[in-house]
């Protein structure tokens, strides 16, 4: 039995440069940002070969398309590591969740407490949620209480994103961090 490997797609350069630009008229820009006007393709090859640079078309939609005299790996380069830059210093935003009880002791409340504090100082969204088991359910007020001295324990670090609200057998509130 043959084994099947399955390749990730390789990601191709989309670019339009030297011999890959269409034929056509192109609006040639210089290294210097200076318009040489209205150009051939092959005019355009020409003039980046004698000075030893590629032809780039930096925007292909406008009529004609727009193309600057530039050292392309050097300009490819550039792109990569602001790209890499930019991943960086992104902060991606995750939910955390802290489960109460309507019958949670102090202690543990105000261990919950730290830990919702510290996923938000952390930029992270906290889901503080109660879960009613059998009879609880009757007793729902218990509970938003408990939310409630919860929510403003907290006080001013978050912002509430969604109000205490019923879920089926859960309450359910959503805090986010304060922007600073």
């Amino acid at each position: 039995m043959a084994c099947i490997k399955q390749f990730k797609p390789v990601q191709k350069n989309t670019d339009l440069v030297n011999e890959h630009i269409p034929f056509g008229e192109l609006l040639v820009i210089d290294e210097q940002g200076t318009k040489l006007g209205i150009l051939s393709k092959r005019e355009a090859l020409y003039i980046a070969g004698t000075r030893e640079l590629d032809l780039v078309v930096v925007s292909p939609d406008s009529k004609p398309m727009v193309a600057k005299l530039m050292d392309y790996s050097k300009y490819r380069y550039e792109q990569q590591r602001k790209l890499k830059e930019m991943k960086k210093n992104q902060h991606v935003v995750e939910l955390k969740e802290i489960r109460l009880s309507p019958t949670i002791d102090t202690h543990d409340f105000e261990t919950k407490l730290k830990h919702a504090i510290k996923f938000l100082e952390g930029g992270d969204k906290v889901k503080v949620s109660i879960r009613f088991f059998g009879r609880m359910i009757t007793h729902a007020d218990v509970g938003m209480k408990v939310m409630e001295r919860f929510i403003e324990a907290i006080g001013s670090r978050a912002t509430i994103e969604s109000k205490p609200k019923m879920d089926g057998k859960s309450m359910i509130a959503v805090l986010a961090p304060k922007e600073h």
